[in-house]
């Protein structure tokens, strides 16, 4: 029984090891100080963005519109307004959302962004 276990054991590593992992997702905000939209975005997404399935599926990282780009991140174009949805897949822009919109709108054009990424097919089961 123990060879039988140990079988499974080993077969079950294999197969972890020889599935190819889903690429990162992440939602990178661009902001800048003094934003009126952006602190609204803070105020009504931010603290509830975390644990909700969008904010699972690609979460939230900053970047303020007058730094230097990440090296990490390739943009098709530099962002010239505040805030920025860039939905990028391993560091690399997929999609993008100009202007926060309003908490009614954000989350079907979010949603909309996300509908034919694999991840979001698995998290929401469609």
């Amino acid at each position: 029984m123990t060879h039988l276990r140990k079988a499974a054991a080993a077969l079950a590593v294999l197969m972890l090891t020889t599935v190819p992992a889903l690429a990162d997702l992440t939602l990178l905000m661009v902001e800048q100080r003094g934003c009126a939209y952006c602190r609204m975005w803070d105020n009504e997404i931010a603290p509830i963005y975390p644990k909700t399935a969008e904010g699972k599926v690609a979460p939230l990282r900053r970047m303020d519109l007058n730094a230097a780009q990440p090296a990490d991140v390739t943009l098709n174009s530099r962002p010239a307004f505040t805030p920025t949805f860039v939905l990028l897949r391993d560091g690399v822009e997929i999609d993008r959302l100009e202007g926060y919109p309003g908490e009614d709108f954000f989350w079907g054009l979010l949603a909309r962004m996300l509908e034919t990424e694999p991840e979001w097919a698995a998290h929401t089961g469609g």
